[in-house]
């Protein structure tokens, strides 16, 4: 490989989110192409505390980083030090997402070629299971110093590099190289400097046409590699090709988690009505089944429009349809499994006495003329529909869903957003309750166990 001027890098940060959490210290090791070397080390104060588990951690306490420069201090030293340099670091998206949050809050875009030595270990020595910082120690004999801190972790990827030159030939970590940083085949009309700044965290993507028209809104546990299979020479479907050469500007938000991710790819969906996500459009005629007391044991079962609905504590509601054609249906096809009445069930009409239909072909016990008590019909007819039962809200108000530094807030299955702090929480409860959403509940009912009361 050819000689060229790098820098191995290293953070210590007061968490794992680029976002939300803030650099502690910097640790970078400059090496020219001449094999010159120089070493900096510099503290930051974050801004923010420093947890006790990473104080424990680290060994950065947030008396010793008290007296120390903000990043928008360092941000020109930094700079300057990694400038027209390989930015080495391992687990490098971490690091380097990191600093690009950091310059990004000063209004500056940050940008250099990347390599991951984590990556770089897997390639060329795929024998092994770890490949994590501490599995290398053991696995090269690397001298450690101060382990957790910046530049004695900088320290030790440069021995790794080091290592790797003497055990395999060029042509080998040429390969891998070449492997690692082989670019995407992006369309000619993207900048290329956005494979750089998609981030490897959860959230939502979009893509939009000529004249910003939205194109696709997706979701992904990893917003860069979820974005960039969309752009792969072997595209699976004529669908997927055909989108990817439509795209002319891609945004992405990024979500603490799943969760999130999850409910913003639903929100955004209906508000943007995307051309390629038809699955997900909005649906104002959905409906459910509930069930009337009309008394002496006869539970009829009646048609409701989901948005009139609270789905309070103990109510009963059944399957969710796009419009009651479709829940008639799926009633009559109960009605002829569970041998249940269709007059009864409101399917038939017929004079008060008079047999139904069912009951002609004998598969109607007859309740609709007092040949089976009303009681024993309504059991059947419960039973019928137990697979279709809906989640009751299970709160006298609203709820909270908390995943990573955010907080989800749900009010009867309607998402009324996500907050960073608590002090964002009333403005949300401020704003008109949305309609109901099918595809909205049927995320949120999967996640109810970790909802708790807001108070």
């Amino acid at each position: 490989m050819t000689a060229r001027a790098l820098a191995f890098v290293d953070l210590e940060t007061t968490g794992a989110t680029a976002t939300s959490d803030r650099i502690t210290e910097i640790g970078i090791i400059e090496v020219d192409a001449d094999g010159s070397v120089r070493e900096w080390q510099q503290l930051v104060n974050p801004g923010t505390r420093i947890p006790p588990f990473i104080e424990q951690l680290t060994g950065i306490s947030n008396e010793l980083v008290a007296a120390a420069p903000p990043f928008a201090e360092v941000a020109d030293e930094t700079w300057r030090r990694l400038a027209g340099r390989l930015f080495i670091a391992h687990n490098a998206r971490f690091d380097y997402g990191f600093l690009k949050n950091e310059f990004r809050r000063l209004g500056v875009t940050f940008r250099a070629p990347v390599l991951c030595t984590v990556k770089l270990s897997r390639s060329l020595f795929p024998e092994h299971k770890r490949h994590n910082l501490d599995s290398l120690i053991e696995r090269h004999d690397l001298a450690v110093g101060a382990r957790h801190r910046a530049l004695a972790d900088a320290q030790l990827i440069r021995q790794f590099w080091q290592k790797i030159h003497v055990d395999r030939s060029s042509d080998e970590i040429d390969a891998a190289l070449k492997a690692q940083n082989a670019r995407p085949s992006l369309p000619p009309y993207l900048d290329a400097g956005i494979v750089d700044d998609l981030p490897d965290t959860p959230g939502v993507y979009l893509f939009y046409a000529e004249n910003d028209l939205p194109l696709y809104v997706g979701k992904a546990k990893d917003i860069r590699q979820r974005v960039l299979s969309h752009f792969s020479a072997d595209h699976s479907s004529a669908r997927e090709m055909n989108l990817a050469q439509q795209v002319r500007r891609i945004d992405w938000i990024e979500t603490a988690g799943e969760i999130g991710a999850l409910l913003k790819e639903t929100a955004l969906v209906k508000q943007l009505q995307p051309s390629h996500n038809r699955q997900l459009r909005r649906n104002d005629e959905v409906c459910t089944w509930t069930l009337v007391d009309e008394g002496n044991g006869w539970l009829r079962p009646e048609i409701a429009a989901t948005h009139d609905l609270d789905f309070g504590i103990g109510a009963s509601c059944y399957g969710l349809f796009k419009n009651s054609k479709e829940a008639s249906d799926v009633l009559r096809a109960l009605a002829a499994e569970h041998k249940l009445c269709d007059a009864l069930l409101g399917l038939e009409k017929t004079a008060p006495g008079k047999p139904c239909f069912g009951y002609q072909i004998k598969r109607c016990p007859g309740p609709c003329i007092g040949n089976e008590p009303y009681t024993k019909h309504s059991l059947r007819l419960v039973g019928a529909l137990a697979r279709l039962k809906l989640v009751s809200w299970p709160f006298a108000g609203p709820a909270l869903i908390r995943e990573g530094d955010e907080a989800h807030l749900i009010n009867a299955w309607r998402y009324l957003g996500t907050a960073r702090s608590n002090e964002e929480l009333p403005a949300l409860l401020a704003v008109d309750r949305p309609p109901f959403d099918r595809d909205t509940y049927r995320i949120l009912a999967k996640f109810v166990a970790r909802m708790a009361p807001h108070r």
